[in-house]
């Protein structure tokens, strides 16, 4: 506060004549339409001048729209990958109702949407990201979500213009997995701490496993195709009392920068989630 007071003493006379400066300027802006037209356009200018250079540098860093029109020309490709559609089997008879199929006449199973972040948390032990599509967009529960480097959670709920996705971050959050190498199975979960680590459980001591080998999805999901990305082995523990190795995954998915992710649908998830959860009578 002292040398504030001191600033102001040794340079009052300089910031009092821009103080009278500034109040000349306005009583001449005010009598005159003349001088208020001059005063108006050089504003106009500068701040013209000022808000070009900030919408430079921001568009510079953020490149949003570059990101937005690059999200949805990846998903008419995704869209178009072989992987997304079944092979008709001639023994069965198929009714299309909104499915579609290839030029082969492969049947769709999984249709891919861009969606952008609009929410996102990491600090918590029940984490959950918000995504700028809804059920007008169509969004659907159980749709899986994937980034650009690999999975990133599956949708919980919906409302008609955004949706709630559950992240590979929530302690309720299992994913069926493999090793890439050999298909080797297990579930991948998260403990709760390093939002850069998950846990891979269940993989059999007779797999050959070494730090860095890849992590996918395995074909056992109903929600995320197989093979796509979840990450690396980072630390490898053998419970001498299992059978069973417990995986340190280090993810592909950057959870503290997600901007733009891909919504999948499983066309036949419904009826697959139904007649895996079905109890079967008692003959």
């Amino acid at each position: 506060m002292k040398n504030i007071f001191l600033f102001i003493r040794r340079y009052f006379n300089f910031l009092s004549f821009l103080l009278l400066q500034v109040a000349a300027i306005v009583m001449l802006s005010s009598a005159s339409k003349t001088h208020d037209s001059f005063f108006s356009s050089l504003a106009n200018e500068v701040t013209g001048s000022i808000n070009k250079r900030y919408s430079g540098f921001r568009e510079y860093f953020t490149l949003k729209e570059t990101n937005r029109v690059l999200s949805e020309e990846n998903a008419r490709l995704k869209n178009g990958l072989p992987s997304n559609f079944l092979p008709v089997n001639d023994g069965k008879t198929y009714f299309l109702d909104t499915l579609t199929r290839d030029t082969l006449g492969h049947y769709r199973k999984f249709t891919y949407l861009p969606a952008r972040v609009v929410g996102n948390t990491y600090t918590l032990q029940s984490n959950f990201i918000t995504l700028e599509r809804g059920t007008e967009q169509g969004v659907k529960k159980g749709m899986a979500v994937v980034g650009s480097a690999g999975i990133v959670g599956v949708v919980v709920e919906t409302s008609s213009n955004f949706s709630k996705v559950m992240s590979l971050l929530h302690r309720n959050s299992k994913v069926s997995a493999m090793l890439k190498k050999d298909h080797t199975a297990g579930s991948i979960e998260w403990d709760g701490n390093d939002p850069s680590y998950l846990t891979l459980k269940n993989v059999t001591k007779g797999a050959k496993i070494n730090k860095g080998d890849t992590v996918l999805t395995s074909t056992y999901s109903s929600n995320f195709p197989s093979g796509l990305r979840i990450g690396t082995i980072a630390e490898i523990d053998a419970d001498p009392a299992s059978n069973f190795y417990t995986l340190k995954i280090k993810t592909a998915t950057n959870f503290f920068s997600i901007q733009y992710v891909y919504l999948i649908e499983n066309t036949r998830y419904i009826e697959q989630v139904q007649l895996e959860t079905n109890t079967p009578k008692n003959p």
